[in-house]
């Protein structure tokens, strides 16, 4: 089951206990975010397609926090003047965990977990540390004679 939403100008296929990362939007870490603008939702055979939203649905998320994505590198020049300007920008984004798909109050799909983050930091701390690997050692080579051709020699 997933439903399409639309935040921040862009559309996203969303199912619940996954994560959608979304434009900058204001809010803390861990507190609610609520996607009301449900274009579309699909569950197996069956699909709700609103005109042009769904009434009633929602999506409801958590903010697990904010980040930044990788630099893009921006680079102006004028050919012939010896003009160049090289500037980066990275763009601001939110990490949302969906946790459950509702229509009218009625939950459709909803997740029991946090998600996969909260599991990794639970084994982590039971496995057993890894021991440091060991340089390998390279095999010492024999240096190669030096043949000097022409060197000494008269005939």
């Amino acid at each position: 089951m997933y439903a399409v939403v639309e935040a921040g100008g862009r559309q996203y296929q969303l199912s619940s206990g996954r994560y959608v990362d979304v434009d900058m939007v204001a809010g803390e870490p861990q507190t609610e975010f609520v996607f009301d603008r449900v274009l579309m939702i699909v569950d197996g055979e069956k699909s709700m397609v609103g005109k042009p939203l769904v009434d009633g649905a929602k999506v409801v998320g958590k903010i697990i926090g904010h980040g930044r994505g990788a630099k893009m590198v921006v680079y102006k020049y004028r050919p012939k003047k010896g003009t160049r300007k090289r500037t980066g920008h990275r763009q601001g984004y939110t990490r949302i965990f969906i946790s459950s798909i509702a229509v009218k109050d009625k939950v459709l799909s909803e997740s029991k977990d946090e998600g996969k983050r909260e599991r990794k930091a639970e084994s982590k701390e039971a496995a057993p540390a890894k021991k440091a690997a060991e340089p390998k050692k390279s095999p010492a080579i024999p240096a190669a004679k030096k043949s000097a051709k022409g060197a000494g020699e008269k005939k």
